[in-house]
């Protein structure tokens, strides 16, 4: 049987060029780029323009996924990048020696050249005349739902069956979250969903559930949806022979995520505000790793004016894998006290890596990480503070009780993922 035609939606790998790191949806479309690219068959990319969508061949589609690698940091190794070097200085963990790695960051400009050059190249493909008849289309993020016309094309290929990737419905949810205005833009993006889609693919049951009664409710018909837990980089997954890293000076916690106020990170604060009230000195440090997002002004003054704070708490952004990998074999725990998520991925990057995780008693999170974490509620300040003083503690029970949860664990990998989208698409093609 000949492999069927597939064009997958590039867009967001486009505008995300310029950037040193992924975010998590960012992998999500690099890693359905890349498992595309690694089978038979005919492949496409789409990239969506003001001109309408540009479609790039198997050829180019490669040039675009080499270019969002080289862009990112991601093939970096540790000695060689700067953000990882920096923090390991500050929290007295040995340095790396620096110019082992093959892969080197890429700075600013080199970045913008690389995206102006993907644009150019879109601009300058045929339209979606070149994508084959009957093909699946697969567009593996939000970007651009929110603006239905650029979909409309799809209206004039009805041999064309779109499959779309709903990552949350957060916006909708918990408006009080985002941006002004975000929650109608998210409901136009479902909308655009709900026009198009003849299958859908979520990263959890949970998301599944809160879009189908979303639908429901708006008295549209749900579309078949498969759940596909997000692969953890292979990067992250621990061998059974791997040993425990040396201790760091002061025991140190990881919080991951773009800086924004679902993330709950202000709470967290709060606790480590108090615990230098009480321990001075000997405060645990806690190491934020992710961009500073918006609406996030309480969280910076805390980050950038308390002395309590500024004394034990650090910011990287811009960290590769490589470094978050490194981070995680000298941490104590990962932290993770969100309001809400879709997903989850540092959950269990951090599990993957043999790091005991503490979330907020979520839905999706009970999903994802029942087995091995603990969980309290994101409000309960106290219960934080009491877990993150027992976990630091010398001979932490705690600890190795939660540590002991994790052996065996295995993480789903991309593959686990495809093994549960791939039978989805081979019914929609038929």
């Amino acid at each position: 049987m000949r492999p069927h035609p597939v064009a997958l939606d590039l867009t967001r790998l486009v505008t995300r060029l310029r950037h040193a790191s992924p975010t998590g949806i960012d992998r999500v479309e690099l890693a359905y780029a890349r498992h595309l690219l690694d089978r038979p068959g005919p492949r496409f990319g789409v990239v969506s323009t003001p001109l309408g969508p540009k479609v790039l061949d198997r050829a180019q589609m490669a040039g675009l996924v080499e270019a969002a690698l080289a862009s990112w940091t991601e093939e970096v190794a540790v000695g060689d990048d700067p953000v990882y070097r920096d923090l390991a200085g500050r929290l007295g963990l040995a340095v790396p020696p620096a110019g082992l790695g093959t892969a080197k960051p890429d700075g600013t400009r080199a970045r913008r050249e690389r995206q102006l050059r993907a644009w150019l190249a879109a601009f300058r493909a045929p339209g979606p005349e070149r994508v084959p008849m009957n093909a699946i289309y697969l567009h593996a993020s939000h970007l651009r739902l929110d603006k239905p016309a650029r979909f409309d094309w799809l209206y004039d290929r009805p041999d064309i069956r779109p499959v779309f990737f709903v990552h949350d419905l957060i916006p909708i949810e918990y408006p009080e979250y985002g941006r002004p205005g975000e929650a109608e833009r998210h409901r136009v993006r479902m909308e655009t969903v709900a026009r198009h889609a003849q299958a859908i693919v979520v990263n959890s049951a949970d998301v599944g559930a809160r879009f189908s009664a979303h639908l429901a409710g708006l008295g549209r018909r749900v579309p078949p949806i498969t759940v596909g837990p997000l692969g953890i980089e292979a990067a992250f997954h621990r061998s059974p022979d791997d040993g425990a890293s040396a201790a760091p000076p002061r025991p140190f916690f990881l919080v991951c995520g773009t800086i924004e106020p679902r993330k709950n990170l202000i709470s967290l604060l709060g606790v480590w505000r108090e615990l230098a009230a009480r321990h001075g000195e000997a405060t645990p440090r806690l190491v934020v790793v992710g961009r500073r997002g918006w609406e996030s002004e309480n969280v910076i003054d805390l980050l950038e004016r308390c002395p309590a704070v500024r004394a034990h708490v650090v910011e990287a952004s811009g960290l590769s894998t490589a470094g978050l990998v490194a981070l995680m074999g000298h941490a104590t725990a990962l932290l993770m006290p969100s309001f809400t998520e879709g997903y989850g991925l540092p959950v269990l990057e951090a599990a993957a890596s043999g790091l005991p995780v503490v979330a907020s008693d979520i839905p999706v999170h009970r999903e994802i990480a029942g087995d091995f974490a603990e969980f309290l509620h994101p409000l309960d300040g106290l219960g934080w503070m009491r877990v993150v003083e027992d976990l630091a503690a010398p001979g932490s029970g705690l600890r190795a009780a939660m540590t002991e949860r994790l052996a065996g664990y295995r993480a789903p990998t991309w593959a686990d993922h495809f093994t549960r989208v791939e039978p989805a698409l081979a019914a929609l093609a038929g």
